[in-house]
């Protein structure tokens, strides 16, 4: 029977994919994005080991609640970073009958994606930055990959969201804006973009590691900062959520 490290579980997710959600938060992460608010994730030895059996039971029992498309999110964390066990969950929620969907980071790019591509019904893609340069500095990791994955699952006309945090300052300039909407206009199967306002809620948990948080002086996003890029994304024909 194969086992997985997790975080944590929500059973009534709303933010994670269409409809009400089993959010299953997985441990490990390879990116150290400055704005995450589960840094506790990124050590792929910590969390809690639980089979998949274990699981499946928890998911089946929220099963009735999974209407208007819910289902089950494979989020972290990042999914990928175990691959046989995400793959195999995937699969006994397929032979259920349930909704999938794996919010990533795409730093495992296509390769990863191909191999789950049949069992997973939506992918939710967070893309942090389009400024390679700018990428690095905010996650310590370059953006080749999740742009690959993109084109990927364009390529393969797989549904997918990109999940986009708008931090005032460092990811909203106009330019930035603009560059994405003219990238994601040409990926055809990209259903929606989400824009998320970046928020402090995750800086009590960086003080708790220990660790600095470079943007704890940024304040957070409001509605009304999502407006100028909610703008230039429907010039490009691209829905916003």
């Amino acid at each position: 029977m194969v086992s997985g490290k997790i975080h944590s579980t929500e059973s009534m997710g709303t933010m994670d994919g269409p409809g009400v959600r089993f959010v299953l938060f997985m441990q490990g992460c390879p990116m150290r994005c400055k704005f995450c608010h589960n840094p506790d994730t990124w050590d792929p030895s910590g969390g809690k080991e639980m089979t998949t059996r274990e699981l499946m039971s928890k998911i089946l029992s929220c099963k009735p609640y999974f209407t208007n498309s819910g289902g089950v999110t494979f989020s972290g964390g990042e999914p990928f970073m175990q691959p046989k066990f995400l793959k195999e969950m995937l699969k006994k929620c397929k032979e259920n009958r349930i909704h999938t969907a794996i919010d990533t980071c795409g730093f495992y790019g296509r390769q990863a994606a191909e191999k789950v591509l049949k069992y997973t019904d939506l992918f939710l893609l967070g893309l942090k930055h389009m400024d390679p340069e700018k990428h690095i500095q905010l996650t310590g990791k370059e953006n080749s990959q999740p742009l690959d994955l993109a084109r990927f699952l364009a390529e393969k006309k797989k549904k997918f969201w990109v999940r986009y945090v708008l931090i005032p300052g460092v990811t909203n300039s106009k330019k930035d804006i603009e560059k994405l909407a003219v990238f994601l206009s040409t990926l055809g199967s990209l259903e929606l973009v989400e824009l998320l306002p970046y928020h402090r809620l995750g800086l009590s948990k960086w003080k708790g590691l220990g660790m600095n948080n470079e943007l704890k002086t940024i304040r957070p996003a409001s509605e009304k900062d999502l407006l100028p890029a909610k703008a230039i994304l429907k010039e490009h024909g691209i829905r916003t959520l």
